[in-house]
């Protein structure tokens, strides 16, 4: 069992990486639970650590989160691939919830290492690396090139920063 989550773990940081595709991930309703899980953990543990978040940031960020699934789930519907809907959607969830895991961790450590206002922005950007991450997603789930996964992940960003701001206008950098 522990041997299948580390192997897990390192196939979510190779797709973190851009060397492997959701085809890596098995195709399993449980492990898509677990990785929702560990995703709304990781959720959680970034609206308890930051100053200034609160339940309502976090639900907000559940509903653009899964607003943003379902623009994916339509794309990969769309393109005919309906076979990798459920790997696609629990990489997506799982390398979403290791770079959470990762900005918790950076904001923890790096805060006091290097600063607050140098920590937000290195964890930013981490954060920010989700875009790639879920285009290249995309598209290999949708079997397009890459700068295509890369647009609509782009789309998809810009899509969930403006539903959050219509939705709860106070905080604007929320994660």
């Amino acid at each position: 069992m522990i041997c299948n989550v580390i192997t897990l773990i390192v196939t979510l940081f190779d797709i973190i990486r851009l060397r492997k595709g959701p085809e890596a991930i098995p195709h399993s309703p449980v492990l898509f639970v677990f990785t929702v899980a560990a995703w709304l953990v990781a959720g959680a543990m970034i609206t308890a650590l930051i100053d200034g978040l609160d339940q309502t940031d976090f639900l907000v960020s559940i509903v653009t989160g899964v607003i943003a699934l379902l623009i994916y789930a339509a794309v990969v519907v769309l393109s005919r691939r309906s076979s990798r809907l459920l790997q696609t959607i629990t990489a997506i969830l799982g390398c979403g919830a290791l770079l959470q895991f990762t900005f918790a961790a950076g904001h923890v450590f790096l805060t006091m290492i290097i600063g607050k206002n140098l920590a937000a922005l290195i964890n930013y950007l981490i954060l920010l690396w989700s875009v790639p991450v879920e285009g290249h997603i995309i598209a290999r789930a949708s079997n397009r090139h890459w700068t295509i996964g890369l647009l609509i992940a782009a789309a998809v960003f810009l899509i969930q920063i403006q539903l959050g701001l219509a939705i709860n206008p106070v905080d604007t950098l929320a994660p």
